[in-house]
């Protein structure tokens, strides 16, 4: 009898002790933002089971970090301005480096960027990057106007521009930290300066062109748009606009889609590997992360996604048409001319924010 309870007891408690005993982390990332066979390789190399969430706005990921608890181990939030934040509310775990032993494949210059918001690179490793730009449908631009130069932020900004191609769509991404600044730099004006004054002369740069805007939409939304031809000009995160072009191609519908970085310089963003300061699986976290800056493994993100990644290694198996393209890695004197937007004070984030809303409003 006694040995039949022991058993008994054996097979309650087993269930128990092996959930226990299971690996587990919890990562919150963009939608279709990773390869699909990294996560497996990661599951099968380490014995640690992925739960993998997405989200398409940092809003989202901002309230959920902002209410506690959320039980993720890894986020992806951008340096700015939800990485920022969250720094500043102390809501991210400093790493430990001697547990990323790949830490080493990062490239110094990008991370020396990113140090201007998390000082010695406590916190955050880049998991991706890219600019501020815009998407074009060009078979429809050239249809409509053929003498129109294709080089700069003036197909959108110039009202004359904008008026020409409304019919066609007009797109801007519901982002007023990436939009704000790159206007600012378009109108000769320092996109860091931060002053009201530099606030109205981006807003009356947007609303000269409000009235031939379709649509101010999440940049998944955009990506789909630009894909399926329903966009003709769309100002969005240069990755965007690169998964839309190879979309379009796939489809073989005939639109053909471009992009085009300003001429002053564009906007540079870094989304960034980062532990929640209660993420319940530290350890694994620290192994997930250590994971995706293997060079092999971040070359296979970037050809899936068509992001450019922070670890110079990868290059060697990026896909030649993918690492060539000035688009996706820009060159030396496009890095030279862009600029990393910075936190405002809080009186102009909450002007910016006013602004943004009269224009989606449209008044």
């Amino acid at each position: 009898m006694i040995r039949r309870l022991i058993v008994l007891l054996a097979l309650l408690l087993l269930p128990g002790l092996v959930a226990a005993q299971e690996r587990v982390v919890n990562v919150y990332n963009w939608s279709d933002y990773i390869d699909p066979y990294a996560v497996q390789r990661f599951t099968r190399e380490t014995g640690i089971r992925v739960r993998y969430d997405v989200y398409d706005s940092l809003e989202t990921l901002e309230g959920k970090l902002s209410a506690g608890r959320s039980g993720y181990d890894i986020i992806v939030p951008t340096s700015e301005p939800t990485f920022a934040r969250l720094l500043r509310a102390g809501a991210l775990a400093p790493l430990d480096r001697a547990r990323i032993p790949n830490w080493r494949n990062l490239d110094p210059t990008l991370m020396a960027r990113v140090a201007e918001i998390d000082p010695g690179n406590r916190h955050g490793a880049i998991y991706l990057w890219g600019t501020v730009g815009l998407g074009l449908r060009l078979d429809r631009i050239r249809a409509i106007a053929p003498d129109m130069a294709l080089d700069g932020f003036d197909v959108l900004l110039k009202p004359e521009n904008a008026a020409r191609l409304a019919r066609c769509g007009i797109m801007v991404m519901d982002s007023p930290t990436d939009v704000l600044p790159s206007v600012l730099r378009w109108a000769g004006r320092d996109p860091n300066a931060h002053s009201l004054e530099d606030l109205r002369v981006a807003e009356q740069a947007l609303m000269g062109i409000r009235r031939h805007v379709r649509a101010i939409l999440p940049s998944g939304a955009i990506l789909d748009a630009l894909a399926n031809g329903e966009a003709c000009v769309a100002l969005t995160y240069s990755g965007d606009v690169i998964q839309a072009q190879a979309r379009a191609k796939e489809a073989g519908r005939g639109v053909e889609i471009g992009y085009v970085a300003p001429r002053q310089g564009a906007q540079l963003w870094f989304d960034m590997l980062a532990i929640p300061a209660d993420a319940p699986n530290k350890e694994a976290a620290h192994d997930f992360i250590n994971f995706l800056l293997r060079p092999d493994v971040m070359a296979g993100i970037t050809n899936q996604v068509r992001y450019p990644n922070a670890v110079p290694a990868s290059l060697a198996a990026v896909d030649v048409a993918v690492r060539e393209d000035r688009n996706v890695y820009p060159d030396e004197a496009m890095l030279s001319a862009s600029f990393v937007a910075s936190t405002p004070p809080r009186d102009i984030e909450r002007a910016r924010s006013r602004l943004w809303s009269r224009f989606k409003a449209g008044r």
